[in-house]
């Protein structure tokens, strides 16, 4: 093995697990919003001091939305110990919700939110892009 294909290998593991710390932590926060949304009032409504605006926009949604917060953290938790155990779903179901984002944050832009959307977009562009690598999509079996 050169020293050129090691250093790819070393550097497409870390990519792995951070895409995969990337997934628990987006459940983690998932699990937050959803927790803060279903219990108004508890010390958790802090955390919408991060991101007044979409508080603005969920909470009279109530529990509802509470309730899609903690499908949307399964979805990730699902997809997170799929991608740590390398199974081809894993990789499929990561690319379907960062899919899924990219749309999200392309009609946030369209919307008139502009920033928040291009920087959202940007973001999940390049990780898409990194996840459709053929070295990435290698890493999972069926």
């Amino acid at each position: 093995m050169s020293p050129s294909s090691a250093s790819l290998r070393k550097s497409s593991a870390a990519g792995l697990l951070l895409v995969g710390i990337f997934l628990l932590v987006a459940a983690f926060v998932a699990v937050l919003a959803a927790t803060s949304i279903l219990f108004p009032g508890t010390p958790l409504k802090r955390i919408w001091q991060l991101n007044p605006r979409a508080h603005q926009q969920l909470a009279p949604l109530g529990k509802a939305i509470g309730a899609l917060f903690l499908l949307l953290a399964t979805a990730l938790a699902t997809a997170a110990f799929g991608w740590f155990k390398r199974r081809r779903w894993g990789w499929l179901l990561t690319v379907v919700i960062i899919a899924v984002q990219l749309l999200g944050d392309f009609v946030n832009a369209l919307s008139g939110h502009f920033l928040d959307g291009a920087i959202g977009v940007s973001i999940a562009s390049a990780l898409l892009f990194y996840l459709l690598r053929r070295n990435v999509k290698r890493a999972f079996v069926a």
